[in-house]
């Protein structure tokens, strides 16, 4: 081999390492359990500056409780300050320590790409990381499509460590309950466990008895309770977990109630973050993504709603933490991100690559990987 090949073979070698260094920082190295945690139609306004003041009343707001309590509450005189009052977690310690994508303000923009903007599209975008525009509706019904929660499922590593844990019946559907085998508990149906203890009992009667505000979305502080003796008992290492209670109170016109269940749900994550993070098999090796299945409308009326005739219901927001994501804070000036990424990213986290197994796949978040 003379001098030249010699040095094409090493040009080769270069571009071969470069290019397999690109594809491992692809996946994480640190983490070993992923939890992705969904709060149902929460605007990227309230995450980004707090409550909106022409909304803290009852006449646009609907709020039944006064103005000036409401205020007292979440009113602050800036943007920083309000968001840090309503979400003292995601931005006292998430924020700080991982990434958070979507205020628009500032260039960062997260969206959906299912062109739908409502649930059953949204959830589907990001746990299968592609659109279906076969789904037209929440009753769709069985996903035809494997979810990436199915697909780590169906391998070795993961086989059993799975589950999901959503306060939305729907969610049977939305992962296949049937078809993935996947340990699920959704809506109000709380299974008799074969040796039930009083306090079993008790959280069943609960179920059973408290009057729901929608017949398919359990109350998110019920799930709460089951959610966190399932992680302590059995352990799972990827855990998808959905609160509906921020949508349902937009529907009703009730911000006062939007504002309420946003702050009991900035506690719930860090209650399962603080859960995971004293057990050994979690502690150090975990990684949260949180976000949203879609936006709402603007304005004095739209932000009841979300969908194609509400202006920026397609814009969302995603919170990344873990030990393999640089602390680089609340993003800015960088390039869009959308729902479709956040399966294989799930996948990344722990080590696979799941848009080699499903092309059709959005790529990873590559930012929060490193």
């Amino acid at each position: 081999m003379n001098a030249i090949d010699i040095l094409r073979s090493c040009k080769r070698g270069a571009i071969l390492g470069a290019l397999l260094l690109v594809a491992g920082a692809a996946l994480a190295a640190k983490t070993q359990n992923v939890v992705l945690i969904v709060t149902d139609g929460l605007r990227w306004q309230e995450i980004f500056t707090g409550a909106e003041e022409d909304l803290l009343n009852d006449k646009a707001g609907g709020s039944w409780l006064s103005a000036q309590e409401l205020r007292k509450r979440y009113w602050r005189a800036s943007a920083g300050e309000r968001r840090a009052a309503l979400f003292p977690f995601l931005w006292g310690t998430v924020a700080k320590s991982g990434q958070i994508y979507g205020n628009q303000t500032i260039g960062s923009v997260a969206r959906v790409s299912n062109g739908k903007a409502f649930s059953y599209p949204g959830y589907n975008e990001m746990t299968t990381g592609f659109p279906n525009d076969a789904i037209t509706s929440n009753e769709f019904g069985p996903n035809p499509n494997p979810t990436v929660f199915e697909w780590l499922n169906d391998s070795a590593e993961f086989h059993g460590r799975v589950a999901i844990y959503g306060t939305w019946d729907v969610y049977r559907n939305i992962f296949n309950e049937k078809r993935s085998g996947l340990p699920m508990q959704t809506g109000w149906t709380l299974p008799k466990k074969e040796h039930e203890s009083p306090r079993d009992a008790l959280l069943r009667q609960m179920y059973e008895t408290t009057t729901p505000l929608d017949e398919e979305d359990a109350s998110n502080s019920l799930q709460q309770i089951v959610l966190l003796d399932y992680v302590k008992s059995a352990k799972p290492r990827v855990l998808f977990v959905g609160y509906g209670e921020t949508d349902n109170w937009a529907h009703q016109g009730r911000y006062d109630l939007v504002l309420d269940s946003a702050h009991r749900f900035d506690f719930f994550v860090r209650q399962l973050w603080d859960t995971m993070q004293a057990m050994p098999e979690y502690r150090g090796t975990t990684t949260f993504i949180i976000t949203t299945d879609h936006g709402r409308g603007s304005g004095l009326t739209e932000w009841k709603e979300h969908g194609v005739e509400e202006k920026g219901s397609e814009n969302i927001w995603i919170a990344v933490m873990g030990p393999d994501t640089a602390p680089l804070g609340e993003r800015s000036r960088v390039a869009p991100v959308v729902q479709a990424q956040i399966a294989a990213t799930v996948a990344a986290f722990v080590g696979k690559d799941y848009q080699a197994a499903v092309p059709r796949a959005a790529q990873p978040i590559a930012d929060v990987l490193h």
